[in-house]
Order: structure tokens, then sequence, then C-alpha cells
């Protein structure tokens, strides 16, 4: 029986994928859970339609991305800490504090997105990579200045 799949199963196939299974495993396994439907001219269309739509919203986040990343290239955060002789900080400025800084400047970016090998711990313009979607990267200057 040709079925597509509506949702991943294990073993079997992906969404959207078309597929020709065992009668008895369709009719009492997978049509009962929803994870298939029957392979009709009619369900194969919407099934392209909601794959097209789901192309372009990713289409859209990853322009949106770039755009974001452009942004942030030009743009610079200055944040202040306590600083002791030769510029050292006590403490240091954690991707959180780049995000809380970010998000005073109406720009909205996670905190886990932002990649730090390690903290800041020394004054001046750091350059922080920021991974903004799975193959768009922007660089973020962040300027630790004294208070």
């Amino acid at each position: 029986m040709k079925v597509i799949f509506l949702q991943d199963v294990k073993g079997q196939g992906k969404r959207g994928e078309v597929k020709d299974l065992s009668e008895g495993y369709v009719r009492n396994f997978l049509l009962p859970k929803g994870l298939v439907q029957v392979a009709t001219e009619g369900a194969q269309k919407s099934i392209d339609q909601i794959n097209a739509a789901a192309q372009k919203r990713k289409d859209k986040e990853k322009e949106d991305a770039k755009a974001l990343a452009a942004k942030l290239s030009e743009l610079t955060v200055v944040i202040k800490a306590k600083a002791g002789e030769g510029g050292r900080l006590f403490g240091a400025i954690t991707s959180k504090q780049i995000a809380e800084a970010l998000e005073k400047l109406k720009i909205v970016v996670d905190k886990r997105k932002i990649e730090m090998d390690e903290p800041i711990r020394t004054l001046g313009v750091t350059k922080v990579p920021v991974k903004l979607y799975p193959d768009v990267k922007g660089t973020l200057n962040v300027q630790v200045a004294e208070e």
C-alpha cells in the first residue's frame, strides 16, 4: 500500500516521503496514530504545497539572518565593567551580558548563539562570532570600557 509520511517514523521513512508498505502495518499501526496518509493524487499535491511553504519559510529565515549578520558587523556594543591595574577586569563579560546589551539596542539574539570560547577578561574591543542560522555567522564588536 502506497503511503505518504506525515511525520518521521524511525526505520521506515521521513516526513513527506512516499513509500510502499505492507497493508497490515499501515492499517493497524501507522494510520490510527496519524503518522501516514494513503497516497492519492490530492494528498500528494497537499504535501507538495506544505513542503513548498516550509522551504519558503526557511529561505526567509535565512535572508533575515543574513540581514542581521550585516547589521551586527557594523555595530559596536559597549559594556562597562570594573577593572584593576593593567586593564584586567574584576570578573568577566559573558555571552549573557552581551545578549542583554543587544536587547537594550532592540536586537534579540539568544545567548547560546553567541560563540565565545571563554569570557572576556580585559578592557578593549573584542570580536565575538554569533551563529544566527546553520550556515550564517556574523561578527559583533564588543567594547569593554572601565566604569
